[in-house]
């Protein structure tokens, strides 16, 4: 007999109670994982990434606007550093919740509330180190980003205020994702639209009427990330009857290392997304100076959007994943994976047709002329770019798969190798034989090179886990 299915009767009456006890959110997380469930589930946390996702778009668009388009440049450059505060978050966030969701699963809540307690703790420590470190070496930072005197003035302006808000830009995004084990996702999807509005407010405010130039867009859009985790402190610290809340933290090294393993995937996916954007600024730069780099900052708008469908849903399921692992459900395993193969196909077609039509919809909101050099490279590209939407889909849910199964060394082999090698091998490849555009295909030719490692562990790995 397996070991797995022994253990898993050794816990049937652990499970059986837990189900019994279970709320209005861990009922959601029960059910039969039909489409139609999946959907509905992940929904409010597809909108609150959506949302999340058009704070750079409508940065940028004030930037452009009211600043001039070439400041885009300087947006570009030091978004990857704000990625970087984005990707401590979704390492904490989602491997800490896989690893949680899994111990609701099997009755450990409160072991699961020492550990939520201890991850948010230790959040707010790492956070505040990178914030002291990047306001005591911003030039360095900015050499590194690939910045040039052109618009070194522009960039140092805009990386300043969201140094400032880094610890509560961290806690925004993993308490959105704790939202969701609790069955509270709706609220990251509110604090979201408001984060949003707030943000676009802010921008014209600051921008507009007080004239702070690229400083003001910086402080509008950190404002805009803080609100969810005002909402998230607020309610994880005074509503004390759901599933999870703070407690005292327990100094837990293996609860700490599991879900810096479980959410390594999404680190590195976050962090090579950093890397290879100081990679490209500096081929950009090369191939087209700023104007190259500002409309790359305009394409990659673009991208997070339709990125953030993929993450939304990924992480929107990945509780329900979690859960049936820790139960031993590997009937609703198959259901979820077949269910959100077949929903991802659609969305991922949906996107890549998408991002075709309202390509020139896309760049006349920055303002962008037509005829100008800027214009037709950010048309280009973009185009370019939506190609590997149909395969991004996926290869976003492998990852995020393997994340809800605890299985943080799979998923980071995926994450590091779609993310980062294959983007290295290709940005160092094909800009060579194809110009500026090869650097634009070289993130659709990384897609291709993932999928073929995605379909070979989904393979191999199911036997394992029985998911198909």
């Amino acid at each position: 007999m397996p070991k797995n299915h022994i253990k898993n009767t050794k816990h049937a009456t652990v499970f059986k109670a837990a189900k019994e006890q279970s709320n209005k959110a861990a009922e959601s997380i029960t059910k039969t994982p039909t489409w139609k469930h999946l959907l509905k589930f992940s929904f409010p946390t597809i909108i609150s990434m959506l949302i999340m996702g058009t704070f750079g778009i409508v940065n940028g668009i004030f930037v452009s606007r009211l600043i001039n388009p070439i400041a885009l440049a300087a947006v570009s450059v030091v978004f990857p550093f704000l990625s970087f505060a984005l990707a401590i978050g979704f390492m904490l966030g989602v491997g800490g919740n896989a690893m949680i969701a899994k111990k609701i699963g099997e009755g450990k809540e409160k072991e699961g509330r020492q550990n939520f307690s201890l991850i948010t703790l230790v959040a707010v420590i790492v956070a505040g180190v990178a914030m002291l470190v990047g306001l005591l070496f911003p030039d360095l930072i900015l050499n590194i980003l690939g910045v040039d005197d052109f618009v070194r003035g522009m960039a140092l302006d805009y990386l300043r205020p969201l140094l400032w808000f880094m610890p509560t830009t961290i806690l925004g995004i993993i308490f959105q994702q704790f939202l969701i084990t609790v069955g509270k996702a709706h609220y990251g999807a509110i604090t979201a639209l408001l984060g949003g509005i707030t943000s676009t407010a802010l921008n014209f405010v600051f921008i507009y009427l007080l004239d702070m130039g690229m400083q003001g867009a910086a402080l509008a859009t950190s404002i805009g990330y803080t609100l969810p985790a005002i909402v998230g402190l607020g309610y994880f610290t005074f509503i004390r009857s759901g599933k999870l809340y703070f407690v005292m933290p327990r100094l837990d090294f293996r609860a700490l290392g599991r879900t810096c393993i479980n959410g390594a995937s999404e680190m590195v996916t976050m962090l090579a997304g950093s890397i290879t954007a100081v990679l490209m600024n500096n081929i950009l730069l090369d191939l087209g100076g700023a104007e190259a780099q500002a409309a790359a900052g305009i394409m990659f708008a673009g991208l997070g959007i339709f990125s953030a469908l993929f993450v939304g849903y990924s992480s929107g399921v990945a509780p329900i994943i979690s859960y049936n692992f820790g139960k031993g459900d590997t009937d609703n395993l198959k259901k979820v994976f077949s269910n959100s193969l077949r929903l991802i196909g659609v969305l991922s077609t949906l996107a890549m047709a998408l991002a075709f039509i309202f390509t020139d919809l896309l760049i006349s909101i920055y303002d962008v002329p037509v005829g100008i050099p800027m214009h037709e490279m950010a048309r280009t590209g973009f185009r370019i770019l939506a190609a590997g939407f149909v395969l991004m889909g996926f290869n976003s849910f492998a990852s995020m798969f393997f994340t809800a199964l605890n299985n943080g060394v799979v998923s980071s082999i995926l994450s590091l190798f779609r993310t980062l090698i294959f983007v290295f091998i290709t940005f160092l490849t094909l800009p060579v034989i194809f110009g500026l555009n090869g650097a634009w295909a070289a993130i659709p030719a990384a897609e291709v090179l993932a999928i073929i490692m995605t379909v070979l562990f989904f393979k191999v790995m199911k036997k394992k886990y029985k998911y198909a």
